[in-house]
């Protein structure tokens, strides 16, 4: 029985299909990633996902309940966290407190308890406290237990943003481009959090520009391109669809089928995806897309 399931989901702004007419299954335990040239619909896929936006049509299933049209507090309720493209941290609140806001759902005192601060509220405000710290260090922020959320690194903030989606208890993770802005060692040890949360028994979303990342983590990948399903399945099969090479690198490199094996298209492609970047993208970190307009945060 898969986690998540959404049947013919469609979002139209205006005359533009963001995404259109997607039938996907995310299963339980696993590390499912989206990917797809910018504007290809990934990020408006997640915030339909999370209720930040209302369906066009179709439906949204978890765990066999239907979500569709739901608020985004009660898909959080319902155990789906996330974090997003464009970072969302209160820099006006330690780094401690930013985790602490995630507990909120779960916690039982009321205004009465607040207003006369009963034992009881004491007791739950330190255990919110010290499971804050936890996840700090589970996501390897120790250094930054007494830190101000406004003094951290982006690295560093970007686990941040994963330790206060973990504090909501989700069953299911959706990370929308963590590795974005890192370095290459902050994107390894990206790789190894990522690992760990399925260990943890959370499912994971992963939408992603950095290749390398996608490869080494995914069970499941899916492509899509101007709101539709491109491919779908195992990360080697999404290397080597001629599909997937010719929407990020043109028809003419997907038709190169007969070169030899450095040339062919999963070489490529291969390259393009795995590389350090190019002389068309100077920015490009490691692992990131080095051809120009592929790499960004596209606002969809």
């Amino acid at each position: 029985m898969s986690l998540l399931r959404v049947e013919s989901l469609g979002k139209r702004f205006g005359g533009v299909n963001a995404v259109d007419d997607l039938n996907y299954e995310i299963q339980a335990g696993a590390v499912h990633s989206i990917i797809g040239p910018n504007g290809a619909g990934k990020t408006t896929l997640l915030n339909l996902l999370t209720g930040v936006y209302r369906p066009s049509c179709g439906r949204i299933m978890f765990e066999e309940r239907d979500l569709t049209g739901r608020t985004p507090y009660e898909y959080a309720a319902h155990g789906i966290g996330r974090t997003f493209q464009n970072l969302q941290v209160f820099f006006n609140m330690s780094a401690l407190e930013n985790v602490m806001v995630g507990r909120y759902m779960h916690e039982r005192c009321g205004l009465a308890s607040a207003l006369l601060r009963f034992p009881r509220l004491k007791r739950a405000e330190q255990a919110c406290r010290e499971e804050a710290a936890e996840l700090m260090r589970y996501v390897g922020l120790q250094d930054y237990l007494s830190a101000a959320a406004d003094a951290m690194p982006y690295g560093a903030l970007k686990r941040l943003e994963i330790a206060r989606a973990l504090a909501t208890k989700p069953k299911l993770i959706l990370l929308d481009e963590p590795a974005a802005g890192l370095n290459p060692t902050e994107a390894l040890d990206l790789d190894d959090l990522i690992g760990r949360l399925t260990e943890r028994g959370v499912s994971v979303v992963l939408v992603e520009h950095n290749m390398r990342l996608v490869m080494g983590v995914s069970d499941h990948i899916l492509v899509l391109d101007y709101g539709r399903k491109l491919a779908e399945g195992s990360a080697q099969a999404i290397r080597n669809d001629p599909k997937v090479i010719e929407a990020y690198l043109g028809s003419a490199v997907a038709s190169a089928g007969s070169e030899t094996s450095a040339d062919t298209p999963a070489g490529l492609v291969g390259r393009a995806v795995a590389g350090a970047g190019s002389a068309g993208n100077s920015s490009a970190g490691a692992g990131q897309i080095g051809s120009a307009g592929l790499v960004g945060t596209g606002a969809r």
